[in-house]
């Protein structure tokens, strides 16, 4: 749901050719209630520069279609479940010999073999299995899902990541190859500093709100008006801290002077932080704090956060007419990404595609007629 079309959107963002090929019942994303453009809100998030056909692959002569366009594509990027597109025909081993330049990139919940292999799975199951969400939230409560699907994000952006890399090894053999992405891999992939902590203790890490197990003071702390995170965990940073804060002493005392010293007594601390922080307005003790090299935040809502000026700088709140969207967050100076068109309808752009593909107006009406091919504005209407 997440993961292929954010890969595939980047991709778009950044001059690629996308097209984006759904079911007959359409991508599961146009289901959201939310609307953003005219389009489905989560849809819309992830689909925007890509053009939009819609096939019956149970079907052979939509699969026929498939076939067209990989003659002249770089990349086949799916999301089905391990051995979906073996029975269409459609599975890297059998593309192979007729595509020998082809690029198959595959994104799956647990990859298409071992003990989970092919198993359906979703963002929360890869946070579960994975072990992420035996590390977040407090001790009270246990382990807690992220709210961001940082899994299906992570997985999508291995799966440029992947899709890069054998580009770029192609230029050298002129071979295309498989590239396997699961949600289960890009979930263990995530789990640094806690992996390599357990690693060397033998001790399984817990919950740690929003604290950190290596640094301190690392934390959210209650300001006057609101909530503020501070991170100060070198040695110069702490003497800032305590300086602007009015406290020089807590820099020197033996409990706090070093880094070390601060992470085996963060605990009281940060006790005693959390009075002297409350005296401050978060955005101007934030503000002030940066001035002097300390790190720190004023928790925001997501509102907040894309209507701050530095959002606006960094272009990462988007506008086209009634569009609006995530920023591109790689720059690039010669190249840089850009927005050339907005999300589109289902089946939007059959005609055109099969058109470039060579198929006649005859030869369209014939597909649609026998239903492999979707035209335009059938999904709303039930066809």
């Amino acid at each position: 749901m997440l993961a292929g079309p954010l890969c595939g959107q980047t991709l778009a963002d950044h001059g690629a050719t996308v097209i984006k090929v759904e079911p007959p019942a359409g991508d599961q994303t146009r289901m959201s209630k939310h609307y953003v453009g005219g389009q489905p809100a989560y849809f819309s998030g992830v689909n925007r520069n890509k053009s939009c056909i819609a096939l019956d692959l149970t079907k052979a002569r939509g699969r026929e279609v498939v076939l067209r366009l990989l003659e002249t594509a770089d990349v086949l990027l799916d999301n089905f479940l391990p051995g979906t597109l073996n029975r269409w025909g459609l599975d890297y081993p059998t593309l192979a010999p007729k595509f020998p330049r082809l690029i198959h990139c595959s994104i799956s919940g647990f990859g298409p073999d071992g003990p989970l292999g092919g198993k359906p799975g979703y963002d929360a199951m890869g946070q579960a299995y994975c072990g992420l969400m035996s590390v977040n939230g407090n001790k009270a409560d246990g382990g807690t899902r992220h709210g961001i699907p940082i899994v299906d994000i992570a997985s999508g952006l291995n799966a440029i990541i992947g899709i890069l890399l054998a580009l770029n090894e192609r230029h050298r053999s002129g071979k295309g190859q498989s590239i396997d992405v699961s949600l289960f891999d890009s979930g263990m992939g995530l789990q640094h500093p806690y992996s390599a902590n357990w690693f060397g203790s033998g001790i399984a890490p817990e919950p740690v709100g929003n604290g950190h197990p290596d640094v301190a003071p690392y934390n959210k702390f209650r300001a006057r008006d609101g909530d503020i995170f501070i991170g100060a965990p070198k040695d110069v940073q702490f003497r800032r801290l305590a300086q602007h804060l009015g406290h020089p002493e807590l820099a020197e005392d033996p409990r706090f002077k070093l880094a070390y010293n601060r992470v085996e007594n963060k605990e009281v601390l940060e006790k005693l932080l959390e009075p002297i922080v409350a005296e401050y307005a978060a955005e101007e003790l934030a503000e002030a704090l940066m001035k002097v090299q300390v790190a720190a935040a004023p928790v925001y809502s997501l509102p907040q956060a894309f209507q701050a000026p530095h959002t606006a700088h960094r272009q990462m709140y988007v506008r086209v007419g009634d569009y609006q969207g995530i920023g591109i967050p790689v720059k690039l100076s010669r190249s840089p990404g850009s927005i050339r068109t907005v999300p589109r309808d289902y089946a939007a752009d059959t005609n055109s595609v099969l058109g470039e593909l060579g198929y006649s107006a005859a030869e369209i009406a014939a597909l649609v007629e026998d239903g492999s091919v979707r035209p335009a504005g059938s999904l709303a209407s039930g066809k």
